[in-house]
């Protein structure tokens, strides 16, 4: 079968004086149905190209599949006189949000069986549920295309009827105001940016709802939430680099909303509300790893913050949780993350006790405020996520519940962790990786390496368990995770050293780590791959154009590839609030930069390595376009008899297929790509 070739209809894109030529704009014409047939032509060849592993496929898809409890469920968790839980049934996709009043004992109560509302469709996502104040009346929204758009409905919970409201192009959020009759929502623009906030009262007409706020400017996003005090309702606009809150009592929902701090540049602070002063973490004052600060509701503005947690250089505070007589930190420091502990009449401080070399720990659901009880989570590339419960007062802890890995074959000690520091170009700089494999897998050119990264937006890839990669350790393959400069593993710096015009210490470091690996004897270039999804799609493609024949393969899933186009076009969802991510390309200086990595404008006529390329045609934040234009650039110029393969999901969006278990099949093609170039090389 013949690779398709999608046809070149030229077309010129001008600014700054430079041109480029870019044969594949038209594939960006959704509704043409030559682009269809394009996609379905793609889908068609991957399918014939992999038609040898097709029994392969479904053992990795069945024992990644049974190594799931099929009616399992999540741990209860109490607020509000209920105890609430979600479980699954066998044989269903989908969730049941359920509920038991004060005791585990009594009768279950359904909210929403999602399997039920999910019947007849290809696609179907719930966003969010929330039960009102009162407990009888719940929101619930839902997205049957994968485009991230969500309908807002109502139940009432004691008739089970499904009430006439429904509030269409929203976030998906809803917040119950304390009249329990009143919710707040937020919908979004063309371009698929949450920029207005609604007020809605049951009963009536979604056309009628108030428009409370505005967002004029297009690199901001708005939210909404309320505090866990459940005092007080908070509207938050914010960029990349500064944010801004207003807030009303959740008891008076027609009062005029105050501003905390206006917005100033660079200047980022979240909120949460403690008795009569909000507490707010913030880089204020360069605090550029944040610090903990607080105020009198009455008198909040920056000039009257005061210090709780002062800023501190070498610790990243990522997040905390007040209780009342307990305040609890999440902090990270060389990378790992630690849960700190503050008695707030002592001042009594202590860290709870981690013991692998790489993990991911963090503050679980903590919904009740006056409780001398933290809920935590913990995981590792070897241990299963667990959910634990520490005494804050007696400090003991107790197991909750940990992940079940089914099919009898999982034992933790026949896997290993490590943690190394790979050397970079730039020789002071050390890029960390996380490594697992199974004990039995022994360090040598001839053993295969997946490396992963990401590397943007500040988002750290932290070590974790995952059932589905079992599948490729228990078959020599080493996994690897490139904590790269983009990310904020090593501090705030680490981020703002991966950004904009730093943007290509993010490809180097991951170029890099692979050339660690290979230096340290875990593998060779014949047995390197690299995996990355979104902004970690474009990390692959930028580190093939500049090293082509350091990796056998890749696998780049809804990768942002068109970097300098899409920037260019404001009608694109996420493209105006990226600019302090990426930088905005009007300004000739960025336009430059970015042109230099783009994946798609560098392709050159050269070998390239193996390729499996994914997207969803309804992918709401890397649109269907630019992994198709790549692939077809590519297919045009590589001069190599490599697999190049593109698989789109016609029913799906950014985060792949929905149901429990689909999105499995997904994982076991890019699994049985792998395993078939590791073999035949």
């Amino acid at each position: 079968m013949e690779a398709p070739q999608a046809k070149k209809i030229e077309k010129t894109l001008e600014i700054h004086g430079d041109k480029r030529t870019d044969n594949y704009f038209w594939l960006n014409e959704r509704e043409n149905p030559e682009v269809i047939k394009y996609l379905e032509e793609e889908n068609a060849y991957e399918e014939f190209m992999m038609k040898d592993t097709e029994e392969l496929q479904e053992e990795l898809f069945e024992e990644m599949k049974a190594r799931y409890k099929k009616d399992d469920e999540s741990l209860p968790y109490f607020f509000n006189e209920y105890w609430y839980i979600v479980r699954y049934e066998e044989g269903k996709e989908y969730p049941i949000f359920c509920r038991k009043h004060k005791s585990l004992e009594n009768t279950e109560e359904i909210i929403l069986d999602v399997n039920i509302l999910a019947e007849g469709e290809t696609f179907f996502e719930v966003g969010s549920v929330a039960v009102s104040p009162n407990n009888k009346l719940t929101s619930f929204s839902s997205d049957n295309v994968g485009r991230r758009i969500y309908d807002i409905n109502f139940k009432n919970l004691e008739t089970e009827e499904i009430l006439t409201d429904k509030i269409e192009n929203t976030t998906g959020k809803a917040v119950w105001a304390n009249d329990n009759e009143h919710v707040f929502y937020i919908r979004k623009d063309e371009s698929l940016r949450a920029f207005q906030v609604y007020r809605h009262k049951l009963g009536t007409e979604p056309s009628e709802d108030i428009l409370i706020f505005h967002e004029e400017d297009d690199t901001f996003d708005v939210n909404v939430f309320k505090t866990k005090s459940l005092e007080y309702i908070f509207l938050a606009s914010s960029s990349t680099i500064s944010d801004e809150h207003r807030f009303i009592p959740a008891d008076d929902v027609f009062v005029e909303w105050k501003t905390i701090q206006p917005r100033i540049d660079d200047l980022e602070y979240s909120v949460e509300h403690y008795e009569d002063e909000f507490y707010i973490i913030t880089n204020a004052d360069d605090a550029i790893n944040f610090k903990i600060v607080k105020a009198k509701i009455d008198n909040c503005g920056m000039e009257n913050w005061v210090d709780v947690i002062p800023h501190r250089a070498e610790v990243l505070l990522e997040g905390f949780e007040i209780f009342k007589n307990y305040l609890v930190l999440e902090e990270r420091e060389e990378g790992l993350l630690q849960i700190k502990i503050i008695e707030e009449k002592t001042n009594e401080s202590y860290y709870l006790p981690f013991s692998d070399p790489t993990y991911t720990a963090y503050i679980s659901i903590n919904l009740e405020f006056d409780t001398e009880v933290l809920r935590y989570g913990y995981t590792s590339l070897t241990q299963p996520g667990s959910t634990y419960e520490y005494d804050m007062k007696n400090k003991t802890t107790k197991l909750l519940k940990q992940q079940e890995v089914l099919g009898g074959k999982f034992f933790a000690e026949n896997y290993i962790s490590e943690r190394i520091w790979a050397d970079s170009r730039e020789g002071e700089t050390k890029i960390p990786i996380s490594l697992v494999y199974h004990k039995d897998t022994k360090k040598s050119a001839d053993t295969p390496v997946l490396l992963y990264g990401y590397g943007s937006y500040g988002h750290t890839v932290d070590a974790s368990f995952s059932n589905v990669r079992l599948s490729i350790l228990d078959r020599g393959f080493i996994y690897a995770i490139a904590h790269i400069r983009g990310g904020e593993y090593l501090g705030r710096e680490w981020y703002e050293d991966g950004k904009m015009l730093f943007k290509k210490n993010t490809f180097f470091d991951f170029i890099d780590a692979g050339k660690y690996l290979i230096k340290q004897n875990y593998t060779s270039s014949r047995h390197l791959y690299a995996m990355g999804g979104s902004a970690g799609g474009l990390l692959v493609g930028a580190v093939i154009n500049y090293e082509p024949k350091l990796f056998n393969g890749i696998v780049s899933q809804v990768p942002f590839v068109d970097v300098v186009t899409t920037m260019l076009d404001e009608t694109i969802p996420l493209t105006t609030g990226e600019y302090d991510e990426w930088g905005n390309p009007n300004d000739k200086e960025y336009y430059q930069y970015m042109k230099e990595y783009s994946p798609y404008d560098n392709v050159e006529a050269k070998e390239y390595p193996h390729i499996l390329i994914t997207t969803g045609l309804h992918d709401s934040q890397v649109q269907y376009w630019e992994p198709a234009k790549w692939t077809a650039k590519l297919r045009e110029l590589k001069t190599d008899n490599n697999l190049l393969l593109f698989k789109t999901d016609m029913s799906s969006g950014h985060g792949g297929a929905s149901g429990r278990f689909e999105s499995l099949k997904e994982d076991a093609l890019e699994y049985a790509f792998l395993l078939k170039i590791n073999n035949n090389s």
